[in-house]
């Protein structure tokens, strides 16, 4: 996503994750483009922002969350770091999709179970589910919802 928000002329841009390893694979890819971007290695669910944002995607972390404190602590993160009116789109895995990736367990969610997550900071726009394919070919269903902040 990184690398067409660039080439759209999109600036002040962050990107987060909690693998060192792919962050230094996302600078590697962009080569020099790489420095027009704040690369920070943290867990989404626990990182304290300097900054706000306009903008909190989020394809596939959210459902490795599957304690309710550290998904507590995502919704608040997530809050904390936008901008008034900010917008925060979540994609995960939807109730039809794997109940583990990478061996992991994690937590499906449906349209109504996220707005009823998100609800305490943040009002549901849109949600629609989807099929992604895997680089080995195996099809996995994602929710993906939007959220404006209260």
């Amino acid at each position: 996503m990184v690398d067409n928000l660039l080439d759209l002329g999109y600036s002040n841009i962050t990107v987060l994750d909690i693998s060192e390893a792919a962050i230094s694979r996302a600078k590697e890819r962009l080569g020099e483009k790489a420095n027009e971007v704040e690369w920070i290695v943290a867990d989404a669910s626990d990182f304290n922002p300097t900054q706000k944002y306009n903008l909190w995607h989020d394809r596939a972390a959210f459902h490795f969350l599957t304690n309710s404190d550290e998904i507590d602590s995502y919704i608040e993160t997530a809050h904390a770091s936008l901008t008034a009116g900010g917008t925060a789109v979540i994609g995960t895995f939807s109730e039809s999709g794997p109940t583990k990736c990478s061996g992991i367990e994690i937590k499906q969610y449906s349209e109504h179970t996220m707005a009823d997550r998100f609800s305490g900071f943040f009002d549901k726009t849109d949600c629609f589910t989807t099929d992604h394919k895997t680089p080995s070919g195996s099809i996995q269903n994602f929710v993906f919802c939007s959220f404006k902040k209260k």
